[in-house]
């Protein structure tokens, strides 16, 4: 038997690339420990780490995709230019009703949402709500054919089907009309949507005007972090009405073959705003053409007037994403939690709180306050649900009341009532996906019979959900409550 031992040089060089293998791993985890933490939260940073050093090759090339939440600095520099034209271009502010009306806590948070998003709040609006799908598509429908000058549309999801036709049937015969039509869809929502294509096709043949949303197309020299998405929705018809909420414009099982064999499908809610506050919608769709066309829309319609209505109400818009510095829906979210006196009423089909946002809805239920969580029963993204699910326990121990509504409907509606006076409503979940990663919009309303109508719908929530107890979540499987725990950790990874 002959025994064969390996060339000199050859088990230097395995040394050496042994060594150069072993520092660049040692200078990535030292480099990752010192970049990772800086401006970001600490249990994202966590997350990150624990990702890099667990799973290293693949953990480092997942942050250098997804690592950075900032928008390009040119769309960031945009952002800045369109809030001075914002403030150009609101109306109403001189139209806000009295402050002796307000409670004590309003004003300072109006100023926070103004410094945050350059939005004042205006007076002289009115509001309706359409909790239905099929209604509330058809009242935008009936909108846009009313249209004389433009119509703006704006979506996260955008697809022509059997649902939405008479939404596009109204934008074709406006078009043929003479209107303008602009239309934003979300680039990689829409694309994988059924029938995404098709609805490209039908835009183009009716002659709207149309462009994807931060699209991302590295071949035509488009590339950004990929799970930056424009999450609005909003219909801007004359610059007079407009309409926004959670609703997408596409069927209510989302035409996905999943739902349908599940039979899931959507429930959200939309409000029509007609007044000064329509301005300030219509400047949000303004921006993001802007961003998107490098065309800077000037004013194409009159000034709103106020509007009769059984209490006019005023409402400010707040605008949030990575194109602002700061997080501007979760702080406002955490201002009216703090300041509510009785109750706090939230419904959000994704629920994932930073601890800035837990804190403050377990610190109201502990202090007494009614605070109460619509969320579905059922969950259409198994991480998002399952990390959803592993806070019920601290909010039911804190004296939260957790309503589920019945699958197989997804609650997908987004708003929040703040005792009898505010309440908040647009397109932004309660997770750390839309207060740091989507571009948003909400809109804060400040109007009793706006409050009470929207008590009306949380009401038909609860008629139909059932509540929750800790008692019957702590005897969930312990294989439920460990998928739970895990899925919260991804929760961190923005």
């Amino acid at each position: 038997m002959s025994f064969q031992t390996e060339d000199p040089a050859t088990a230097w060089f395995s040394l050496a690339v042994a060594l150069l293998v072993l520092a660049g791993d040692l200078t990535i985890r030292v480099l990752a420990i010192i970049y990772i933490p800086r401006n970001r939260r600490p249990q994202t940073a966590m997350a990150w780490l624990l990702a890099i050093f667990f799973i290293p090759y693949v953990g480092i090339i997942l942050f250098l995709l997804l690592g950075s939440r900032k928008l390009p600095r040119k769309r960031r520099k945009r952002q800045s230019q369109i809030n001075k034209y914002i403030l150009e271009t609101t109306d109403g502010i001189d139209k806000v009703t009295t402050h002796s009306e307000w409670p004590d806590w309003l004003p300072p948070i109006v100023e926070l949402n103004r410094t945050l998003g350059a939005m004042p709040l205006v007076g002289g609006n009115s509001a309706s709500l359409y909790p239905e799908y099929d209604l509330s598509i058809a009242a935008m429908a009936r909108a846009i054919d009313n249209a004389t000058s433009t119509v703006h549309v704006e979506f996260y999801i955008l697809s022509a089907d059997d649902t939405t036709e008479p939404f596009f049937a109204a934008m074709e015969r406006a078009i043929q009309r003479g209107v303008i039509v602009r239309v934003l869809l979300d680039h990689i929502a829409s694309v994988r949507a059924p029938g995404y294509r098709r609805t490209l096709k039908r835009l183009t043949a009716m002659g709207a005007l149309w462009k994807l949303m931060l699209p991302v197309q590295p071949l035509r020299g488009k590339w950004r972090r990929p799970d930056l998405r424009n999450h609005r929705k909003l219909v801007v018809v004359d610059g007079l009405v407009a309409f926004t909420g959670s609703q997408n414009m596409v069927d209510s099982s989302y035409n996905k073959p999943g739902n349908i064999r599940r039979g899931l499908h959507w429930k959200d809610l939309m409000v029509r705003f007609e007044g000064p506050i329509v301005a300030g919608i219509n400047a949000l769709f303004v921006t993001d053409w802007y961003s998107e066309t490098d065309e800077l829309l000037l004013r194409e319609s009159p000034d709103a007037n106020p509007v009769l209505a059984r209490e006019p109400l005023d409402a400010q818009v707040v605008p949030s994403g990575p194109g602002f510095e700061g997080e501007n829906n979760l702080r406002l979210f955490n201002s009216l939690v703090y300041a509510a006196q009785h109750k706090v009423i939230i419904t959000s089909p994704y629920f994932v709180p930073d601890d800035s946002m837990l804190y403050a809805i377990t610190t109201a239920a502990q202090s007494g306050l009614d605070v109460q969580l619509f969320v579905s029963e059922v969950g259409d993204q198994f991480m998002v649900f399952h990390a959803q699910r592993s806070y019920y326990e601290q909010l039911l121990r804190a004296g939260v009341r957790i309503w589920l509504y019945p699958e197989p409907t997804v609650l997908h509606s987004k708003h929040f009532t703040i005792d009898d006076e505010v309440a908040v409503i647009g397109s932004s979940n309660m997770d750390m996906r839309s207060f740091s990663l989507n571009l948003e919009i909400s809109v804060m309303v400040r109007s009793r019979d706006f409050v009470d109508d929207l008590r009306e719908v949380e009401a038909s929530y609860r008629r139909v959900s059932r509540e929750l107890t800790l008692e019957e979540w702590m005897k969930r499987s312990r294989t439920s409550a460990t998928l739970d725990n895990v899925m919260r950790l991804t929760a961190a990874l923005q």
